[in-house]
């Protein structure tokens, strides 16, 4: 099929070309804006011939429908087995909202690769909070709905009462002030759990040996930190740094970001020929540098020792 002739086949099936009129109280009924799918493209179409004779029709636009928009149908519809019943005209109303929202056409692929649930989901009930959630919690402008989704897709797999408001209310009792920060750097704080995800995170730290106070200095200045996992991360980076460094918890204070870098690929090499060169650096010097610039600094630094 031509590059023509599959853009008109996907308007006609899945998106409508025109922008996106979408009315909240009629969320859920069908986009009556999009034109009728034409059944002669759908049988001439290669992957309505491929796909299994025994599927019905309906599963068969379905997964037209997901291919066009470059998303792996057979993925989605694991991923989400609700797609099954669902009706075209009711993905039809999801694109269509999310499209007036400022969602692109082509970011589609990605978000709905990530979380094929949001093509089930309820519009007044769901999406829509999430929305209000990054205008009045996040002060999101309307024309930046479209970076922070495509940050962070999962906002819209994610319940505003459950779960964004309660990660928000704890991020900034830490000291998280910076909405802004928030919104466009680090939204997935806001998908993680509280309970078992930020919390075990902040108190590995103090386990360690770091105060309250201290743990809190160092998410704010690296929230990253709250990403990564106790078990493959911290504990065989935080072991390396205490057995074979012999680092002082000060110099993690300063520098948190060093849970950030590859343990086998930049942590141990360095610190290896830091070692062989008779060097003592600082972790961000250490760390941060560049190839050539690592060198240049276990040349100075052992012509002065």
């Amino acid at each position: 099929m031509s590059a023509a002739a599959a853009t008109a086949f996907q308007s006609s099936l899945c998106i409508s070309s025109q922008k996106p009129s979408f009315s909240p109280t009629n969320s859920q009924e069908p986009n009556t804006h999009l034109p009728s799918k034409p059944k002669s493209l759908l049988h001439k179409h290669p992957l309505y011939s491929s796909a299994h004779h025994n599927l019905s029709l309906q599963i068969k636009e379905k997964i037209l429908c997901l291919e066009i928009m470059g998303i792996d149908s057979g993925k989605a519809l694991s991923l989400n087995p609700s797609l099954h019943t669902t009706s075209l005209d009711s993905l039809n109303s999801i694109i269509s909202f999310l499209q007036s929202k400022g969602i692109h056409q082509k970011d589609f692929p990605r978000i709905f690769g990530m979380c094929p649930q949001i093509l089930t989901s309820n519009i007044k009930a769901e999406l829509g909070p999430v929305f209000s959630f990054l205008s009045q919690d996040l002060n999101v402008p309307e024309n930046n709905y479209r970076k922070v989704i495509n940050k962070c897709p999962r906002l819209l797999t994610s319940s505003v009462r459950d779960q964004l408001k309660p990660a928000l209310f704890y991020l900034q009792r830490l000291g998280f002030r910076d909405l802004e920060a928030l919104a466009y750097q680090d939204p997935v704080l806001l998908v993680s759990s509280v309970e078992h995800t930020l919390i075990p995170k902040l108190k590995f730290l103090e386990s360690i040996g770091f105060s309250t106070s201290g743990a809190k200095s160092m998410v704010l200045r690296c929230p990253g930190l709250f990403t990564f996992s106790i078990e493959n991360n911290y504990k065989p980076k935080f072991e390396y740094f205490k057995e074979e460094m012999n680092g002082d918890l000060e110099e993690l204070k300063a520098f948190p970001q060093f849970f950030a870098f590859s343990l086998e690929k930049r942590i141990k090499p360095r610190h290896i020929e830091a070692i062989k060169s008779g060097v003592k650096l600082p972790l961000a010097n250490m760390l941060k540098s560049t190839d050539d610039e690592f060198k240049e600094l276990l040349r100075n630094n052992g012509a002065n020792s």
